[in-house]
Order: structure tokens, then C-alpha cells, then sequence
């Protein structure tokens, strides 16, 4: 079986030179951002597969030849279906068995997963940083968003899926534009843990939650994206589309609390502190105990299953 993976960027054990990292002004802030790459997999996401997979007569057969075109999308694909999240006895080399196995949902999300990871891959540089395990935070929170959002109604569309996998993209942003103040965020946390929005305020002079949202505005892209990066943290703020980003908070704490993943966050986040997130008031806000507790039971199962989902994702 051929498969692909995302380049590891080595983390640097070596101190390196030091230079002034005192905040910047908001003009160079806006300056660099407005500088950085856009990212084309967040405008159009596998368009020929999506279509296909969102037209009335699906074929197995079709749905195959276009992964086909795409070999990065087809190891992802056998990788995951060859996991131990499906744990078939004999491995699967064939396309057309793997959309058997994997079914529509999970096709729709392998494409639109491998291009923006690919995206934020290459948005991201050299910046050291253990980006892969930083992939599975974000894929993780955007796969615990549809079961959060899942307990409360039937999502629509893809819509909480791409704000779970884009919540963190300012800390992206701030890699690529400001990789010494990032480098240096990271190393503090480390040696002092401490909310990692009071240090990025401290030693760059803005949040990665309005740097990621400040990304995605200037590049005109939607409203969902944009609240998302800026409210994760606080959905009650959100003027709209609060449901989603509240399940965006709820899935992020969800996350981190299983140690799925780097967030870059060293924060321990413990079951009081998901259960009694603030975003659980925005889904349930009759405040029923008894559907709080059976979403909670759950989310831990899905938890559970998570690890072996993302080892064969990333």
C-alpha cells in the first residue's frame, strides 16, 4: 500500500539568536497578514468530488476515478480505512472496496481535509513546531464539532466541520508572519504555563484567535470562518452562528482534554472544565440536566474512538 505523509518540521534544540520581540504595532500586524498566502483549498474544496458526492446518483466507480486523480487523497484514504478504526482482517488496496468501506460522510471529509492540511503545511514553513500532532488537534476538533452539533440538531451542510478544522487558524498566521515571537510564545508556555492568549497579548500584541480571524477577512472568506477564529474561546461573544462555535469550543476543550494532538496549548483541561463550558448554555439553554448528561456520555465515546480515526488521517 502507497502511502503519504505530511513532512515532519524538526523542532530545533539549539537556542536560537536572540532579537527584539517586543509587540508590534497593529500596522505592521495588518501589513504581514495582508502579505500572507492565501489558501485556495478554503475557497473551493475538492469541487469536482464534492460535486459528485452531492449529486442524486452516486457510483462508486465515478467517486473512484476522481480520488484516482489525487495521490495524496488516495493514501489518506486507504491509510484510514487500513486503520485500526475499521480493523479489517485483510487490507484494502482497492478504491473502489475503501468508498465501499468508508461511505459517503467520510469520503466528503477526507476532501476537505487533505487539501487544507496540505495548505496550512506549506502556510506554515519551517516555523518549528510539531505540526503533525498540531494537524490532529485541528482534524480532531473539526470531527468532535460534528458530534457536538450532532446532539442538539442534524447539520445542514459541511459548514461545522471546516470552522472546527480552521478554529486555530491564527496560530497558522502567526507561524507565518511572526515565526520568532511564535518560537518564543511556545518556549515560554512551556517553561511557564500560563493562558497562552495573556502571552501571545505579552510578547506579540495580539491574540492568534483575532490574528486567524483578521486571516480570513481579508481573504473574503465566510462569515462562519471568520467568527469561529475570533469567538472559539468565548462563544457567547459571537453575533451569529453561535450553535457551531459554541460546538467549536466544546469540541477544542474536548480534544485537549484527551491530550489528542498539540494544540500548543499546555493548559490541562479537565472534565469540570469541558462540561461546564460556557458554550453548553448557548445548546442547551433550558439547562436540562438530563440532555447535558446524555450528550456528555456521548461525547466520551466518540472520544474514545478519535485516536484511531486520526491515525489514519494524518
Amino acid at each position: 500500500m502507497t502511502t503519504a505523509t505530511l513532512p515532519e518540521i524538526p523542532v530545533s534544540t539549539a537556542t536560537p539568536p536572540r532579537v527584539d520581540l517586543t509587540p508590534v504595532s497593529r500596522a505592521l500586524i495588518d501589513e504581514r497578514v495582508k502579505g500572507c498566502a492565501r489558501l485556495p483549498s478554503l475557497r473551493s474544496i475538492d469541487s469536482a468530488l464534492r460535486e459528485l458526492l452531492n449529486s442524486d446518483r452516486r457510483y462508486t466507480h465515478q467517486i473512484s476515478e476522481v480520488i484516482r486523480r489525487d495521490p495524496s487523497l488516495t493514501a489518506r484514504l486507504l491509510r484510514l480505512v487500513n486503520s485500526v478504526y475499521f480493523g479489517l482482517s485483510t487490507p484494502v488496496n482497492n478504491i473502489e472496496e475503501a468508498v465501499f468501506y468508508l461511505g459517503i460522510r467520510q469520503i466528503r471529509q477526507l476532501a476537505m481535509v487533505t487539501p487544507v492540511i496540505e495548505d496550512f503545511q506549506k502556510m506554515a514553513g519551517n516555523t518549528p513546531f510539531p505540526w503533525r500532532e498540531f494537524w490532529q488537534h485541528c482534524i480532531g476538533v473539526a470531527i468532535m464539532t460534528r458530534e457536538v452539533i450532532s446532539c442538539v440538531q442534524p447539520p445542514p451542510d459541511d459548514s461545522d466541520y471546516v470552522a472546527g478544522l480552521v478554529h486555530d487558524m491564527g496560530k497558522i498566521v502567526m507561524a507565518a508572519t511572526f515565526p520568532d515571537h511564535f518560537v518564543e510564545i511556545q518556549s515560554r508556555i512551556a517553561l511557564e504555563p500560563r493562558p497562552l492568549l495573556d502571552l501571545e497579548m505579552e510578547i506579540l500584541g495580539i491574540q492568534h484567535t483575532e490574528l486567524g480571524a483578521l486571516y480570513l477577512q481579508n481573504h473574503n472568506l465566510p462569515d462562519i470562518m471568520i467568527e469561529t477564529a475570533r469567538y472559539h474561546h468565548e462563544p457567547e461573544r459571537a453575533s451569529h452562528h453561535s450553535q457551531i462555535i459554541a460546538s467549536v469550543q466544546i469540541a477544542n476543550l474536548l480534544v485537549r482534554h484527551a491530550q489528542i494532538g498539540n494544540s500548543g496549548e499546555t493548559a490541562i483541561v479537565t472534565s469540570e472544565i469541558w462540561t461546564g463550558a460556557s458554550g453548553w448554555d448557548i445548546l442547551f439553554p433550558q439547562k436540562v440536566k438530563a440532555e447535558r448528561a446524555i450528550a456528555h456520555a456521548a461525547l466520551r465515546r466518540s472520544l474514545e474512538r478519535l485516536p484511531a480515526i486520526l491515525q489514519g488521517l494524518v
